[in-house]
């Protein structure tokens, strides 16, 4: 039986955030969650926002009640199945359960105090927005979405949507498993249109597995700024962070397979 929830002395009351670094927009407000401040005890812990790895169901609702309140805007959790399928969300969508909402990677929205918002734990939580700050986006990026083409699928949905050019865009891409640690294989490198002897070093490093097996350590920052400049986006700002290497701030499924999640949020004032 778990023990009863409750936060360790050492535990903010509040939790430990990320705000993102970069030229946003004005009236336009953007935050990650960390994993600490929460009440979910190891492996969970301690802000783990997922009801769908295996935590305590109340722990997790109390997490997700100081996400909330961190932002202080309502949000949508999406139906996440590494895709690339984009939902524009409105104020309709609020309190559906994410199964009864269509399958989606990302989400946008014009509507004001409404927060596009995604979860991750490795993948790639990407935000959006328009320079005048009068439409955000946010997506899901691990290496099969963004294979499908997430990201150009929000660029393409955002400006349709708004009649803008992808050159007005705003793009931040968060924490995620970095280069020296995301070891793929030739599947990988063939989603994003590469070989084995043709792949681009600053895309993908060869590294045999101790085996003797081929295998590659792929930067998924960079193909997603591949992605990104090809779609016309000119403005992309980097966190550059690795969630595998940084235990302390972040939860990470390569490193620990049973383990929590994170979330990024964009929202217009």
């Amino acid at each position: 039986m778990r023990p009863a929830v409750h936060p360790s002395p050492d535990t903010p009351l509040l939790p430990e955030l990320l705000k993102p670094c970069w030229l946003q927009p004005a009236g336009v407000a953007a935050l990650m969650s960390l994993r600490r401040g929460g009440v979910s005890l190891a492996p969970f812990d301690s802000l783990n926002l997922s009801l769908g790895v295996g935590d305590d169901a109340q722990a997790v609702e109390e997490n997700r009640r100081r996400w909330k309140q961190a932002l202080g805007v309502p949000f949508v959790w999406l139906r996440q199945v590494h895709g690339a399928n984009v939902l524009r969300l409105t104020a309709q969508h609020l309190g559906q359960p994410s199964q009864d909402l269509p399958a989606a990677d990302a989400a946008w929205t014009t509507e004001r105090g409404l927060a596009c918002h995604v979860g991750a734990a490795d993948c790639m939580p990407v935000l959006f927005a328009l320079r005048d700050g009068s439409a955000v986006a946010a997506a899901h990026a691990g290496w099969r979405g963004l294979a499908a083409g997430v990201v150009e699928a929000t660029v393409k949905a955002l400006c349709s949507g708004t009649g803008a050019q992808a050159a007005d865009l705003q793009v931040w891409l968060g924490p995620r498993i970095g280069p020296r640690q995301f070891e793929v294989g030739a599947d990988v490198l063939a989603a994003f249109g590469h070989g084995p002897d043709t792949a681009d070093a600053d895309r993908f490093v060869f590294r045999p597995r101790t085996d003797g097996s081929p295998a590659w350590l792929a930067n998924l920052a960079r193909l997603a700024q591949d992605r990104l400049f090809a779609a016309g986006v000119m403005q992309v700002s980097d966190e550059a962070a690795c969630t595998v290497e940084d235990a302390s701030r972040f939860f990470s499924f390569r490193r620990d397979r049973v383990t929590g999640r994170m979330a990024a949020a964009i929202w217009r004032t």
